[in-house]
Formats: C-alpha cells, sequence, structure tokens
C-alpha cells in the first residue's frame, strides 16, 4: 500500500490531528505535574507554611503515590475500552482536582498530599492510553515520528509552562499557578473528544485512502488493538526485551523526575535568580529536549525506513547513545561544581535523552503492538517509581542546601542512567515476540512515499 501524498494542508490527514491532540493532551500533562514544582517556592515565601525540606519532599513526590497505581490498570483498561477515552478522562478529572488546590494547600499537608495522589491516580492512566492510541493510529514505519512529535509536547509544555507559571507567581502569587493550569486541561478536553475517533475505522472524517493506508500497514487487521486473544502475562513477565524496557524507563525518570521536581529548587539554593528567571531557567533542559525529539524520531524511522539499521538496532544505539551522554553529563553537572556550568551539563544531558525516546518509548510497539497498552503500563509503573523515591531521597540528602549536597543527586541518577544503558544494551530487541504473532499474515507495504 502506499503512502498518501502529504499536503500542507495536515488537518486532512486525521493521524496528524491525532498527534496534534495529543502533543496537546502531553503539555497539559506536565503542565498539570509541573505547577507545584514552581508553586513551592513562592508558596514556601509568601505564606505561613514551615514546610521542612522532607515535608517539601514528600509534598512533590505525593503525585506518583497516586499516579504508579494506575499504570498497570490503565493499560489494561486501554486494551479493553480504547486510549481514546481513557487518555482525555484522565486529563479531565486530574484537571478539575487541580482547581481544588488552593483549597487543600490552606486546610493541611495531608489533605493537599492526598489531592495530588488522587490527581495521580487521574493521570496515571494517560502514558498507557498512548499506546493504545497509536496501535490503531501509527503506521508502522511512522511510529518514531509520531510518537516522539506526541512526546514532544510533554517537554513544550514543561518549557512553556515553566517561565510563564514563574511570572505568575511572581506577579499574582502562587495560588493562580493551580488555576491556570486546571482551566487549560479542562479545555483541552472538550476539543479532544470532539475531534479525535478512537480508530481509523469509526473516524467520520478520514479519506478513505488514508483508512486503507494506516489499516494494511498494520497487518490488515480492521480490529488491531481491540484484539480479543487472551493475554500471555506469563510470556510478558518472563520476556527479556520487557524487562530491558522497564530497566530503561526506571533509568530515564530517575534522571528526568529529579530534574522537573528539583531543579527550580535547586536554582533557588545555588544562585540568587528571581521567580521569572528561575522559571525560565529550570524549562531550558526541556526546550532543548523538545527540539531533539522531532529530529531523532525521524532519525530512527529514517535508519528502518532506509535499512541501514535493523529495528533492534535503532532502538539500542538511539536508546543507550541517549543514556551514555546523560551520564556523562550529569557527572559533569556533579564534578564542575559551579552553577553556570551545572546548568549548562543538566540543560544538554536532559536534551540528549531525546534519543533514548526513539529506544524504549516506542519499543512496546514493535515487540507486541496488540498488547502495547498493558507493556506500557507495567513499563511506567517501574518508571514511576522514581517520581516517589527521588524527591524524598534529595529531600534527605540536600538539607544544608549546598552544592556539595546537590552533588550527589546527580552523581546518583548519572549512575542509574549507566545500569539501565547496560541492561537494555543486552536485553533489548526489537523484533515482534512469538507470543505475540497473530494469525493472520503480513501484509507488504510500499514504503515509496509520493513527493509533494
Amino acid at each position: 500500500m502506499q503512502r498518501p501524498k502529504i499536503s500542507w494542508m495536515f488537518w486532512r490527514q486525521r493521524r496528524f490531528v491525532v498527534a496534534i491532540m495529543l502533543f496537546l493532551g502531553f503539555f497539559n500533562v506536565y503542565s498539570l505535574r509541573v505547577n507545584l514544582s514552581i508553586a513551592i517556592v513562592p508558596m514556601l515565601e509568601q505564606s505561613s507554611m514551615n514546610w521542612d525540606s522532607v515535608n517539601q519532599g514528600l509534598a512533590l513526590s505525593s503525585f506518583f503515590y497516586g499516579y504508579i497505581c494506575t499504570q498497570f490498570v490503565g493499560g489494561v483498561l486501554a486494551n479493553k475500552v480504547g486510549g481514546r477515552l481513557l487518555f482525555g478522562i484522565g486529563i479531565l478529572c486530574t484537571s478539575v482536582l487541580t482547581l481544588l488546590s488552593e483549597l487543600a494547600i490552606n486546610t493541611s499537608l495531608g489533605c493537599f498530599m492526598t489531592l495530588r495522589a488522587l490527581e495521580g491516580i487521574c493521570e496515571g492512566v494517560t502514558y498507557p492510553s498512548l499506546h493504545a492510541i497509536w496501535s490503531k493510529w501509527a503506521p508502522t514505519y511512522e511510529r518514531s515520528q509520531l510518537n516522539s512529535f506526541a512526546f514532544s509536547g510533554s517537554y513544550v509544555g514543561t518549557v512553556v509552562m515553566m517561565p510563564l507559571l514563574g511570572w505568575i507567581a511572581h506577579a499574582y502569587g502562587w495560588a493562580p499557578i493551580f488555576y491556570v493550569t486546571g482551566v487549560m486541561g479542562f479545555v483541552w478536553a472538550i476539543f479532544w473528544f470532539l475531534l479525535v475517533a478512537e480508530s481509523p475505522q469509526t473516524d467520520r472524517f478520514i479519506s478513505e485512502e488514508e483508512r486503507k493506508y494506516i489499516v494494511e500497514s498494520l497487518g490488515g487487521d480492521q480490529q488491531s488493538s481491540e484484539t480479543k486473544e487472551p493475554i500471555p502475562w506469563r510470556a510478558i513477565f518472563t520476556s527479556k526485551p520487557v524487562y530491558a524496557i522497564v530497566a530503561a524507563n526506571f533509568s530515564e525518570n530517575w534522571g528526568f523526575y529529579t530534574l522537573l521536581t528539583q531543579l527550580p529548587m535547586f536554582l533557588k539554593d545555588t544562585t540568587n535568580l528571581n521567580l521569572e528567571t528561575n522559571g525560565f531557567i529550570s524549562g531550558l533542559p526541556y526546550l532543548v529536549m523538545a527540539l531533539m525529539l522531532i529530529p531523532s524520531g525521524f532519525l530512527a524511522d529514517f535508519c528502518q525506513v532506509k535499512q541501514y539499521l535493523t529495528t533492534t538496532q535503532v532502538r539500542r544505539y538511539f536508546n543507550c547513545g541517549g543514556f551514555i551522554s546523560q551520564t556523562i553529563f550529569m557527572l559533569l553537572a556533579a564534578y564542575l561544581a559551579h552553577p553556570v556550568y551545572s546548568i549548562l551539563s543538566l540543560v544538554v544531558a536532559v536534551g540528549l535523552g531525546a534519543f533514548s525516546i526513539s529506544g524504549f518509548a516506542v519499543n512496546h510497539l514493535d515487540i507486541a503492538p496488540q498488547f502495547s497498552s498493558i507493556l506500557m503500563g507495567i513499563s511506567n509503573t517501574a518508571g514511576t517509581v522514581p517520581g516517589i523515591l527521588s524527591p524524598i531521597i534529595t529531600g534527605y540528602i540536600v538539607k544544608n542546601r549546598s552544592q556539595e549536597e546537590w552533588n550527589y543527586v546527580f552523581i546518583i541518577a548519572a549512575s542509574i542512567y549507566m545500569i539501565g544503558c547496560v541492561i537494555y544494551w543486552f536485553l533489548a530487541s526489537g523484533e515482534l515476540q512469538a507470543w505475540a504473532k497473530k494469525q493472520d499474515k503480513n501484509v507488504e507495504i510500499d514504503l515509496n512515499s509520493n513527493k509533494n
């Protein structure tokens, strides 16, 4: 099947509309998640709250207490009811709960932690839902590009919202931060349900040419991700490639969540930046990440289409190359022991992590596309553990708020990156696993695309 001609009128290609809405969805996902990282600085300065470093770590990690609970469940539900519904409801409920943040904070730390945990429960279904959506919408040789573009919304959201929320906090105080992010997510959810269909088969606006291209590229199965096959639990939990993805997810998220939750506080402790500048600098690493994601996804697909590399090689080289680079720059951030050089090293470390997204993050769709949402739920359960442990451990390490204490935080992150790199290199695969193979025949695709 020949790829449909792509014109500048991208909205006529419905898979691109899905990608844009997912991009905006993840923009809101991370706006809702990062709001506390910015708000906590003025909260401690402008209110009577007396949270020590340990309580701050507990508050920052409380979101992930709930988030970890719905990763696995979200994967199973997405496989049963569909990713579109679950993704939209997850962000909608998180947005509504965020609007209650000021009330919860003024009540007690325990009340606020409970609210954040509930937000985590709702948002926990989003990542497993993503893979359920792409298992229906993403043609085989567009997976890395579409997935990377959708993921980039997370980092663009962080880039845009960190300085914006820093400015809001400086101008109006910390409370509006939660109202702005909550309303944004609510509005997005309305458009999501209006514009996005569950699959090409149920989309009223898709062309027959595009529908046929997507369906045939996925093997011609009209219900590709709504399989009634029994889930091979034993095979999944004894699969080496699954554990490679799990290890990579854990390692990437340890560094990512460490910076997401702690970078504004690190800047406050080691520099004299004001709130607006703090927010802008905190967003820089994610700006670089967002800029790198799309070309890295394109390069990964290009290497596959041109048969320069096998799928296994693409996943392995991109993921481990990203991890080794992040290890080096995390160590530089620690041993340079200078705020400016440390910040630059952290910016590069996070930015180069874009290559790992074209590695492990799309690998679920390679090894078992019809069970990809379940695999994402399993791997992201492990990937959520750093969101809980990292802020708490950081809180215990950084009690005197010194540069030397922060260095230990970066050394731990670098070590975990390297361990994840080694595990992924030896266990990863990009091939469809025997336990995920269907009875239907593979359909060959004409990979030659039309020129504009």
